[in-house]
Parts: structure tokens; C-alpha cells; sequence
């Protein structure tokens, strides 16, 4: 279902990227839990911060590759983008407080999520974003019902 055309979208450059994550916010309706798969450079964080300024946030949006995480108020909705390169184990996670993160009306974003396995509430989707030549492709993956109306949403 990830590869099929209708759940994928070719990104060529930024602004396709920026395009896509507008279309995205103009779909999240609800909370989602969105983990961001992809290798280094594949534009997972442009893909987070163009979402939350989608979404209305109008305040610095920072990667939390050092932080883990970050905090914002989109819309009428909390929002969390946790950046988890940096994490060697998911026990480190601990300390961070991510009891926040079970809010069903949160939007959680998730870059490098299978390294907080177990730490982490169950994804509604999976974005991987990947090269293809010169720029990018994102496929959405559907994990449950909310996902699944994000999904109708974008079509």
C-alpha cells in the first residue's frame, strides 16, 4: 500500500516539499501520530517545519535534533516534533515527559521513530521520504482509522 501511486508523492525540490506538507495540514482535521522514516537529508525536518507553519504556528520552529523534542501550538491542537537521531537506547526517553504525547488531540511528529521503540504511542501513519535522482519521494503508510481518514483527506 506504501508504494501504490495514489499514497505517494514525487517531491522534486523544496517547494514541492512545502506544497505537500501545506497539503497535509490542510487535512489534519484531528490529532495524528506521524512517524517520519528516511535517511539523513531526505527532508523529514523540512517536512515537519513546513507543516507546522502550515498549521499556523508563527514561532521559530527548531529541529530538535539536540533537544528531542519541541513543543508548539498549531491550530487549536498541541503539537510535538521529536527529532530521536541522537538516541542510542528508547530507555533514554524516559526523563523526557512523553506522557504529553498521549493527548489524542496532539499532532505528534516523529523523525528516526524505531529509536524509541516501545517509548513512542503507535503511529496513525508513516511518511518515508527517500531520494529519487535529484530530489525526493514521500510514501504514506496507514496504521489506523485516523490514519485512514488523513489519508481520504489528502486524495
Amino acid at each position: 500500500m506504501v508504494d501504490s501511486p495514489e499514497n505517494a508523492w514525487n517531491l522534486p525540490d523544496e517547494a514541492a516539499t512545502i506544497a505537500f506538507a501545506t497539503r497535509v495540514a490542510k487535512a489534519i482535521h484531528e490529532g495524528a501520530v506521524v512517524y517520519l522514516h528516511g535517511p539523513l537529508g531526505a527532508g523529514k525536518t523540512s517536512f515537519a517545519r513546513a507543516l507546522l507553519t502550515a498549521l499556523g504556528v508563527d514561532e521559530r520552529i527548531k529541529s530538535p535534533t539536540y533537544s528531542l523534542i519541541e513543543g508548539y501550538h498549531a491550530q487549536a491542537m498541541p503539537a510535538w516534533h521529536l527529532d530521536l537521531y541522537r538516541i542510542a537506547d528508547p530507555g533514554e526517553l524516559e526523563w523526557l515527559g512523553l506522557d504529553a504525547l498521549a493527548d489524542p488531540s496532539a499532532l505528534v511528529l516523529v523523525e528516526w521513530p524505531e529509536r524509541g521503540a516501545g517509548a513512542l504511542p503507535a503511529a496513525d501513519v508513516a511518511l518515508h521520504m527517500d531520494y529519487v535522482g535529484d530530489g525526493r519521494r514521500a510514501a504514506l503508510q496507514v496504521f489506523t482509522a485516523r490514519g485512514e481518514r488523513l489519508r481520504r483527506r489528502l486524495r
